[in-house]
């Protein structure tokens, strides 16, 4: 297994630097997440950063902001452009999320906002997309598209299930389970109290790729810090031959950005000795 940082873990730095804090870190690779920014999502240019870091980069993050123009304009409309990608740098991986049960819309009354359903939202042409031209699409490919379970989402004080076919309880954990090719994220497992080892027995081969971080009430914490046994996670993985890449997906407060470089390199060091610790 391949131990890899994604951009998105510090997402307010420049890709560039995120590659520089990842090679003097010591990670085998980069999971490049797709944004506004065309340093994101350009051959030319990422190679360059490979080439200048010696990293590669064995997994993109396919957008979920609308805010990407020029990119398919949709979050699946976004996965073929992510993929031919993908296919160009050389990755394995291609992470895209799942369909959200209904999107949202911002009602101002009464000096308040509030946040309502909204049952006319691209969600429900994502779903149809899935059913329809998802299957066509990996055949095409050797880029192995991989859905990503999401965590819970909270309205005054309830905790709801936002997308389609997500593992929110023992008895949908399987409903995931309908795609070829899983992300398996460990905090979004734990904002539903789900044990990421209990998933990992569940979905078995289907896991072609990990978001590792950990839970403390607060998602993306290092892998290390939180209420989730990663450890044990990682030692079954390794067991088992796992030989795709595990990247850490972390938040930027979780790694003090915005401190001197030289402490998230050091915070990194101490994530990825427990990872290579626990996978032995």
């Amino acid at each position: 297994m391949r131990f890899i940082l994604s951009t998105g873990s510090l997402y307010n730095y420049s890709i560039d630097r995120v590659f520089a804090l990842a090679a003097e870190a010591g990670f085998d690779g980069i999971e490049v997440l797709i944004d506004h920014r065309w340093d994101s999502r350009q051959s030319d240019y990422l190679r360059q950063l490979m080439e200048s870091h010696q990293l590669p980069v064995p997994a993109l993050h396919s957008p979920f902001s609308r805010n990407c123009s020029g990119w398919g304009e949709t979050e699946y409309g976004a996965i073929p452009r992510t993929a031919e990608l993908a296919a160009e740098l050389g990755a394995q991986v291609v992470v895209h999320h799942l369909p959200m049960r209904f999107g949202y819309a911002f009602l101002q009354a009464a000096g308040r906002s509030l946040l309502l359903p909204n049952p006319f939202d691209s969600g429900r042409r994502y779903a149809d997309w899935l059913t329809e031209s998802y299957a066509p699409l990996q055949a095409a490919t050797d880029v192995l598209l991989c859905i990503e379970n999401l965590p819970a989402n909270r309205a005054m004080g309830v905790r709801f299930n936002p997308a389609r076919w997500n593992a929110h309880s023992l008895a949908t954990l399987d409903d995931i389970t309908r795609f070829p090719h899983i992300t398996l994220d460990t905090t979004h497992l734990g904002t539903w109290g789900l044990d990421p080892v209990e998933a990992y027995s569940r979905w078995g081969q289907r896991v072609k790729h990990v978001h590792l971080s950990n839970f403390d009430g607060s998602e993306h914490r290092r892998p290390e810090d939180g209420i989730l046994r990663l450890d044990a996670l990682l030692a079954r993985m390794a067991a088992d031959g796992y030989a795709y890449s595990i990247s850490l997906e972390l938040h930027p407060d979780a790694l003090e950005a915005g401190a001197p470089d030289s402490r998230i390199v050091d915070l990194l060091r101490g994530s990825l000795y427990y990872c290579r610790q626990a996978a032995g």
